[in-house]
């Protein structure tokens, strides 16, 4: 089976989910002719950024678009060779393993050169914030007196580290990660091309995994229906990605609620027997009890925060309401401190049954 996340790579902007401000404004741009010549993407790993970069190198040398369009006709031969990755004039520099200066040095010495079919040679650094401060320099002065023929677009995951003097040189866009509907919205309709039954919940573990990242849950889709390759079932999805399950942390804090300390400590020696990694529950708990304490301070934030099912808002407002603010404060404070103990110790399970019991004990 092909990799899922270059199958379904987005050939059109109508097929980017999320990140509609972007497309938006690139579009209009487009259409109206009115193109930069450098471009900085920004923002965490697998929310669309080269694949938009890909997309606008696509449209603005696509040889079937009309003025006042912006879509790729992806028939032209300019778009065919961008699709299957060997456009002479697309130039794509992976900044994380090409960061010198000599790179810099034969981008400067090609820049000048004419595109060999297309109307724009157009430069992909991925990873720009990795240039040594020589390379970045280099490029610096590039931006600054750019042929007419040439276009940038600068791709990064840590903003922070880009230099100023570049970044005032480039149109500038910032990429948000996906929520989890548009994330779960994705992955059917991938599975629905592949004749692959998924369940519902079983997606949204995906997803969640994900955390925002359209690529990762591809690839978590991938290495799931390599391996169950008729139906996606939660359970199934749970034991081959090792993952902790919301389902999982929520028994166990209604293990807190009802004061049930040798139930908890069963529970737990069940989730260790079953293989589940004791640092990876740790860290889903954490996230857990983190989610209580801000729905207890402000009950509105579902209202901005996509990441969670119906059912799992309807828990969290009910053992919300079991704890005060000062109790959820301090549980976390105590698995905190049970996590960074877990590290070190050759019984890891054993800082989470004492937190555990800490915990019962105090409330």
């Amino acid at each position: 089976m092909p990799v899922l996340y270059r199958k379904y790579r987005p050939k059109t902007f109508s097929e980017i989910i999320g990140q509609e401000y972007v497309v938006k404004t690139l579009t209009n741009a487009i259409s109206m002719g009115r193109i930069s010549h450098a471009y900085l993407f920004y923002g965490t790993r697998g929310v669309g950024k080269t694949t938009i970069a890909r997309l606008l190198a696509k449209a603005v040398n696509c040889q079937n678009r009309k003025d006042g369009e912006y879509e790729p006709c992806n028939q032209c031969i300019s778009c065919y060779e961008i699709n299957e990755g060997n456009a002479l004039d697309l130039i794509e520099i992976d900044a994380a393993s090409n960061r010198g200066i000599d790179e810099i040095r034969n981008l400067k010495e090609g820049i000048n050169i004419v595109p060999v079919k297309s109307k724009y040679k157009v430069y992909i650094i991925d990873e720009a914030h990795q240039l040594t401060k020589e390379a970045s320099n280099a490029l610096l002065k590039t931006l600054e007196e750019p042929p007419q023929h040439a276009i940038f677009i600068l791709c990064t995951t840590e903003f922070s580290k880009i230099l100023p003097t570049i970044a005032s040189r480039c149109q500038r866009f910032e990429f948000k990660k996906l929520t989890l509907p548009q994330i779960v919205k994705r992955l059917e309709f991938i599975c629905s091309s592949e004749g692959v039954k998924a369940e519902e919940e079983a997606l949204e573990i995906i997803a969640r995994a994900a955390e925002g990242s359209s690529r990762d849950a591809e690839s978590l889709l991938n290495e799931v229906i390599n391996l169950q390759p008729d139906i996606i079932k939660k359970k199934t999805v749970e034991e081959i990605l090792g993952i902790v399950g919301v389902e999982s942390v929520s028994r166990l804090v209604e293990f807190f609620i009802k004061k049930e300390k040798k139930k908890a400590l069963e529970y737990l020696d069940q989730i260790f027997q079953r293989g589940i990694d004791v640092e990876n529950f740790s860290k889903r708990l954490i996230s857990y009890l983190r989610d209580l304490l801000l729905v207890k301070i402000n009950p509105e934030i579902f209202d901005k925060n996509n990441i969670f099912t119906k059912e799992e808002r309807e828990e969290l407002k009910r053992q919300m309401k079991e704890f005060s603010e000062d109790d959820l404060k301090k549980i976390l404070k105590i698995f905190l401190e049970a996590q960074q103990e877990i590290k070190w110790a050759e019984l890891p399970q054993l800082p989470l049954e004492l937190a555990t019991i800490e915990v019962i004990d105090n409330l």
